[in-house]
This record gives structure tokens, sequence and C-alpha cells, in this order.
């Protein structure tokens, strides 16, 4: 039997056509995924940088808000400390008689049967006025009321101020 060489020659030559390209398909197949991985880490990157700089904004954010309520802070202790001073120096001078609370009365008022003077006093502010004076329980009473209420107020403005930077 005679062997056809011509067949055998095509043969081969089909095989190694074959062989060539499947090596070219992986080779262009192999390019593809190494310009695909590329733009994933490329496209990863970017994801990343992004996300670090929101952080940062956020972060810078956050601080500002810190400062902002350290500031509010310390201006309502400022507040508070300066109102229990003015309140404690208040109550010292009622005690030593330094200062006297007064209440205007009504002139027109003589139902009660008081007999006041309308004479000014020497250190009164309100002329010819009917003016009766507190006793000392009462003003300091009179003035703890009024240092709850200053403290009220203080607490309420705090609370505001920090509301307030919440929403910036």
């Amino acid at each position: 039997m005679t062997v056809p060489w011509r067949l055998i020659g095509v043969l081969a030559l089909l095989v190694v056509g074959f062989v060539t390209a499947w090596q070219f398909q992986d080779w262009r197949y192999g390019q593809q995924l190494a310009e695909q991985a590329k733009l994933h880490a490329e496209t990863l990157n970017q994801l990343t940088q992004a996300a670090a700089t929101a952080q940062q904004a956020e972060r810078d954010k956050r601080l500002a808000l810190e400062h902002r309520l350290s500031a509010s802070e310390q201006t309502h202790f400022r507040k508070m400390s300066d109102a229990q001073r003015d309140q404690d120096r208040l109550r010292d001078r009622l005690a030593t008689a330094d200062v006297r609370l007064s209440v205007l009365i009504d002139a027109a008022d003589v139902a009660n049967g008081c007999n006041m003077s309308a004479t000014a006093g020497s250190g009164g502010v309100d002329h010819a006025a009917v003016r009766a004076r507190l006793d000392a329980a009462h003003a300091q009473r009179i003035i703890a009321i009024t240092d709850t209420g200053d403290r009220g107020l203080i607490a309420l403005q705090a609370c505001q101020a920090y509301v307030k930077n919440l929403q910036q």
C-alpha cells in the first residue's frame, strides 16, 4: 500500500494551521483578558480614590462640627458661670443689706389701708413713687427663682445653638 504523501502533507498542514490558529486565538484572548484586567484595576483604583476623598470630606465635616460644638459648649459654660457669679454677688449684697428689693405700690389702692410715704429715697430711681421693701428672705427666694429662670434660658439657648450647629 502506498502512502499518499500528498494527503499526509495536507493533513500535516491542516494540523499545523489549526495549532497555529489555536495559539493565535489563545494569544489574542490573553491580550483581551490582560486589557480587561487592566481596566478593572483602574476602575477599582478610581473607586478607592473616590471613597477616600468622600471619607476625608466626611471626616473634615465631623471635625468642623466638633469644633463648633466645643466653642458653643465653652460659650454656654461661660454664660452659666457669669450668671452664677452675678446671682451670688446679688445674694451677698442682699444679705449684707447693701441692696434692698422693693416693689411699687399702686397709690390709688387705698383699700388696703397701707399708708406708705410717697417720697423717693436718696438711692431711689422712681420719683415720688410709693414703694414697699421686701423682707430679706422673700428677696432671697425671688433671686433664687430668677436664677433658675436665667439658667433655664441659658440652657435653652445652648440647646438651640446645638441643633443649629447640627443642621449646618
